[in-house]
């Protein structure tokens, strides 16, 4: 059998199982990928750089027992995918014994999905390279248009069209293909040891969702022009704001707590909290894996699986793990859709697209109701104990005197520990819909700063 071209990838991933088979699998699951990534930078009103990738990678996971490995490669020859097939087993065959691993029950299997109704892909024509660049030259202009602004450190704007293809010997076989494109901008104000820098960035699936040059550049610089000067906030006890930009982060530390493999391992600081609760009543996290346009939905996850909506917590109580087949068996429970992988490595468990429940109230109301404190905007390295919660970073920002923005901060520490500070979070109601992630700015109530 002739390999398959890049644009048979159902073809394709059907040669790697019957290769598998052959070398002496009992049992596989394969994965094709092929994309195109085009991303233009630009310089003082001139091309500085321009990249296109082209490309595909191909995955094999062989089972013999409950021994499995992982191989990949960029070829697709008859060969490749024999020689793959080979090391693969030789491999497996020498691994240790997993009583977890297994490919899905083929009752268990997704069916019936509809790609379209996603709407992950935009049909409209890959963008002209001179598009894009013209695309970053507006935005470099406009962030150099700002008053105060020195220098712009980068302007890009990027196209990526990719396609991913799974297939397992349970007689699972699915795919989609996905589009993104994005322009951001990167804003300097001041000079020599009084520089500030600021970012704006926006991306989308479809390209006529995308929000003009002339507006991501503005805001790159009108961000930078307004972390002049800044000052180091006095050290205490404080409310501290995290914008809308970095809350999500915030967020995300509980979501890798509940992440199965750290559960599995027992070394998550949530590892005893189901059924508690971890955020304040009346706020929930609900996973949606169906959204339409948005970069993280998918109707099946890297086992086969269908996806499905769910509350990670309830009204404050935490109700779910995030489980893919391996970490589900090892904890006595059933897979929440939720495996992710690569060409190259075996299923782990990720989550998708979560929403935090809103406020009903605006940041700058946020901002006049804690009267004295600090608005974080952007965070710096990161000390945080994944085992006890215990949190440390360093931040930037603004200081709130009398409800209003005062003056820029930085060089200044926020610690904490996880399950208090979500705890005691209130949401503003400015989250992004368009994100992934939709989590609006969070208030969090008797944070420590070291500051001056």
């Amino acid at each position: 059998m002739t390999a398959a071209t890049p644009t048979d990838l159902s073809q394709l991933t059907e040669a790697l199982l019957a290769a598998a088979r052959k070398a002496g699998a009992e049992a596989a699951d394969a994965m094709a990928v092929d994309g195109t990534a085009v991303s233009i930078d630009v310089r003082q009103g001139h091309l500085e750089q321009a990249e296109r990738a082209e490309g595909i990678e191909i995955g094999l996971r062989v089972l013999v027992g409950q021994r499995q490995a992982c191989v990949s490669a960029s070829s697709i020859s008859d060969r490749t995918l024999a020689d793959m097939a080979e090391r693969a087993v030789a491999m497996a065959r020498e691994a240790p014994q997993d009583s977890s691993v297994g490919l899905a029950d083929p009752g268990e299997l997704a069916r019936n999905w509809d790609i379209a109704a996603l709407e992950l892909a935009d049909s409209t024509a890959e963008p002209e390279p001179s598009a894009l660049e013209q695309d970053a030259l507006r935005a470099e202009a406009a962030a150099l248009a700002v008053s105060g602004v020195t220098q712009v450190q980068s302007a890009s704007a990027s196209y990526g069209r990719r396609r991913v293809q799974f297939a397992a010997t349970n007689g699972f076989q699915g795919g989609y293909a996905r589009t993104s494109r994005s322009i951001s901008a990167v804003a300097i104000s001041g000079e020599g040891l009084k520089m500030e820098r600021d970012w704006s960035a926006e991306s989308r699936t479809f390209q006529a969702e995308l929000p003009d040059a002339e507006s991501i550049g503005r805001k790159a610089g009108e961000r930078a022009v307004e972390r002049q000067n800044p000052r180091q906030p006095r050290t205490g006890a404080f409310p501290v704001i995290f914008d809308e930009r970095i809350a999500a982060g915030l967020i995300g530390h509980l979501l890798a707590a509940i992440n199965g493999a750290s559960i599995v391992r027992g070394s998550s600081w949530l590892r005893d909290a189901m059924g508690t609760q971890v955020l304040p009543k009346g706020l929930s996290i609900l996973e949606d894996p169906f959204r339409p346009r948005i970069s993280s939905s998918r109707p099946f996850d890297a086992e086969g699986l269908p996806t499905r909506a769910r509350a990670i917590v309830d009204d404050g109580i935490l109700t779910s793990w995030t489980l893919d087949l391996g970490t589900a068996r090892r904890l006595g429970l059933r897979s929440t859709g939720n495996a992710s992988r690569g060409p190259s490595s075996p299923p782990s468990p990720s989550v998708g697209n979560i929403a935090l429940t809103q406020g009903s109230q605006s940041r700058d109301d946020l901002i006049r109701q804690i009267g004295t404190g600090v608005l974080v905007t952007s965070m710096i390295g990161a000390s945080i104990n994944a085992t006890t919660g215990d949190y440390s970073r360093g931040a930037s920002g603004f200081w709130v005197e009398n409800g209003e923005l005062a003056y820029p901060v930085n060089e200044f520490t926020l610690a904490g520990n996880l399950r208090d500070m979500l705890l005691r979070i209130t949401p503003a109601n400015d989250a992004r819909p368009w994100l992934s992630h939709v989590v609006p700015s969070l208030l969090v109530e008797g944070l420590t700063l070291a500051g001056a």
